[in-house]
């Protein structure tokens, strides 16, 4: 059977033996929009749970649009014009208006990756776009500690907008539930020390810190409970299919607008099968989220449910720039050294995470659960060796390893990584 993985800007074709009982993972067919711009300016004119966007921003002079990072591949070039227009149609004058790349702790997005990420040239001459840096301290306001003692520290460039608004994509987080939404605000331009508090151990350990899940999610209680200090915020949430075609889109007031995107993505990112595999093969979704391995750990969680105990998960990414960053890079050394029992242990005692640590905690889910083998073509023998995880020449040579150790010639293939969750029966 041949299967295409997204791989990079392109796909890795795969040829698996006819003898294998493979089953491919896909959403269920989505519904996309025969003229997506339309349906961008007639959910901004049709809100859920408050005013069109040019009635809810009338009387302010400043707004800020908050984008996500280079690492979402949301449709900001359908969305970015038609929101700066309705800012206008409310009297918000060009000069006044802010985008901001809500990059949490990442690196800022420039140059040509600025022009890739916000998608519209005219956006990009007409209004500011800035990035957020989540280490200057001087650049956040201090809202206070939420009632679970997370410090409020926000860029002070949204906080002190009289016209905010969040844009954002709807998909499986491995933490958070749900990307999109409340998620765009913390960690998005959240300070560091309020990224590092409720990324700690003692939030990321808890079992509803996981993919689907909002009741009970301690990092979701947080990041509504950061929201609930800002007033107002006027949210539009997209959901993609398989292909990135823009399949709902929903606007109106933040916490309505992303759980209307939420109950649509829900329809197709769970995907329940009958049992689990010896064998699971999946990728990091291809561009622009494999860019790096720290992101690639997100597709080794998702799948995580229908392996069976001992088996090997093959994730196959590009990883084309690298590890990722050097606060990630020391925590895989301590997870190499430690292993991932271990290294777990290390952490409970912590108050504030080290930075990016916490992506080596979610890496930890996958090795306690059974072995990982990791086919790419971006990292040198350095980096490699800091994975903490097999690598595999091929996902072919990867798959017969794991069928001739475990003896289950079943084998799943999740082709869109994170972006789907498959679950075993009902559960």
């Amino acid at each position: 059977m041949r299967v295409d993985l997204p791989y990079g800007r392109g796909t890795l074709t795969v040829e698996l033996p006819a003898d294998l009982d493979v089953a491919i993972v896909r959403k269920p067919a989505m519904p996309v929009y025969a003229d997506p711009a339309a349906a961008v300016r007639d959910a901004l004119a049709k809100p859920v749970g408050g005013q069109p966007l040019h009635a809810f921003g009338r009387g302010g002079d400043s707004a800020c649009i908050l984008i996500c990072d280079i690492t979402r591949p949301v449709p900001n070039g359908l969305l970015l014009r038609p929101i700066v227009d309705e800012l206008a149609k409310a009297g918000i004058a060009h000069d006044r208006i802010t985008v901001l790349v809500a990059t949490g702790m990442h690196r800022p997005n420039l140059g040509a990756e600025l022009e890739e990420l916000v998608g519209d040239p005219w956006v990009l001459r007409h209004v500011r776009v800035e990035n957020h840096h989540a280490d200057d301290p001087d650049a956040h306001d201090d809202l206070g500690l939420t009632p679970h003692g997370t410090p409020v520290k926000l860029d002070r460039r949204f906080t002190r907008a009289a016209v905010k608004v969040v844009t954002g994509l709807v998909e499986p987080h491995f933490m958070a539930g749900w990307s999109g939404g409340r998620k765009v605000i913390a960690p998005g331009i959240a300070h560091r020390d309020t990224i590092t508090t409720f990324h700690s151990h003692r939030f990321m350990a808890h079992p509803s810190a996981d993919n689907l899940v909002l009741d009970g999610n301690p990092l979701h209680r947080e990041q509504l409970a950061i929201a609930a200090k800002l007033g107002p915020v006027f949210g539009v949430n997209t959901v993609l299919d398989e292909h990135r075609r823009l399949s709902f889109v929903s606007a109106g007031e933040l916490l309505a607008s992303h759980a209307a995107a939420v109950a649509e993505c829900a329809r197709s990112a769970r995907v329940p099968l009958p049992r689990r595999f010896g064998t699971v093969v999946t990728s990091a979704a291809g561009h622009p989220l494999d860019a790096t391995y720290y992101q690639t750990i997100k597709g080794m969680i998702a799948p995580l449910g229908i392996l069976a105990p001992g088996g090997t998960l093959v994730i196959a990414s590009s990883c084309r720039e690298g590890l990722g960053s050097p606060a990630f890079r020391d925590a895989q050394q301590r997870l190499v050294q430690l292993g991932p029992d271990a290294f777990v242990q290390s952490l409970a005692h912590k108050r504030f995470a080290d930075a990016d640590e916490w992506q080596t905690q979610m890496q930890a889910k996958a090795l306690q659960r059974g072995q990982v083998q990791l086919v790419t073509t971006g990292l040198d023998a350095d980096a490699l060796a800091l994975t903490g995880v097999g690598i595999a020449a091929s996902v072919e040579a990867a798959v017969a390893a794991s069928v001739a150790r475990t003896g289950d010639r079943a084998v799943a293939v999740v082709p869109e990584g994170p972006y789907v969750v498959p679950v075993c029966g009902t559960g």
